[in-house]
């Protein structure tokens, strides 16, 4: 078994959230009895300690219920929107196949709008002079560098904003944290050729195939939460589209037969 460890601090934190993705997998169904502390401690390389306040922090939650002498349960842990799938699509495929996803984050730094690059504010239309908190990740599974992410948030809509904040689950810190609610989630997609340091950070060859997107969310009074842009490797990373649970992912490498004119 490979070494599963965690990347950032707070350890509990992370945990939890890889957790909570875990019983929305394939590998848990409503009512399953869950990992115990033994087990999650020996699966992702963490103590007891840290397992059981990951634990406690779910059953507060209602994702889990802790029967006594017998163990933890997956609860029926409704989704509070429909656009909770897309933001946390990552952490949800990766697990459902069956691979340990984990974050690193690579910056975490404020900039008035005026310092954003001329494509980033071509597309988020906020208020000039406005301060911004610009958040750059690296999205691994089971360790191998997968997706690079960089987002822009108004930072007077979230206020306190803190590095441990995006280390986790950004869709979480959104709704849960500062009480914010979707209402668009616009996305454009186009291929792009992996270079400099991103090709480095991501582990591929400069000039390798990848898909560029582009996230523009906004809230219910219509004002955008967050601009993003996201580079995915094109030779470890595939799209899927399904309305309802993730399902197991189909294997890769797959070659399309050849097309005819017939």
């Amino acid at each position: 078994m490979t070494s599963r460890k965690l990347i950032r601090n707070p350890l509990y934190i992370q945990l939890k959230e890889i957790l909570k993705e875990l019983t929305k997998s394939d590998e848990f169904r409503i009512g399953d009895k869950f990992l115990t502390e033994r087990q999650i401690s020996e699966r992702f390389d963490v103590s007891r300690v840290t397992a059981n306040k990951a634990l406690s922090n779910l059953v507060a939650e209602g994702v889990l219920s802790f029967r006594k002498g017998i163990g933890t349960f997956v609860e029926d842990s409704k989704r509070d929107s429909n656009f909770q799938g897309v933001a946390t699509s990552f952490t949800n495929k990766t697990l459902a196949a069956g691979k340990r996803p984990s974050t690193r984050l690579l910056a975490f730094t404020r900039m008035k709008t005026g310092g954003m690059p001329a494509h980033v504010a071509a597309r988020f239309p906020i208020t000039e002079g406005e301060e911004i908190v610009v958040v750059a990740r690296l999205r691994l599974a089971d360790d191998v560098p997968m997706i690079l992410e960089r987002h822009f948030f108004p930072a007077r809509m979230l206020p306190g904003l803190a590095p441990e904040d995006v280390s986790v689950s950004i869709y979480d810190t959104l709704t849960k944290k500062y009480h914010q609610k979707y209402s668009t989630l616009e996305e454009t997609i186009r291929t792009v050729s992996i270079r400099g340091q991103n090709a480095g950070l991501l582990g591929v060859a400069p000039g390798e195939p990848g898909f560029l997107m582009f996230f523009m969310a906004r809230n219910i009074d219509d004002e955008p939460l967050y601009f993003a842009e996201v580079i995915y490797r094109g030779d470890a990373y595939e799209f899927h589209n399904r309305l309802g649970p993730i399902q197991k992912t189909h294997t890769l490498g797959e070659e399309p037969a050849e097309f005819s004119a017939d």
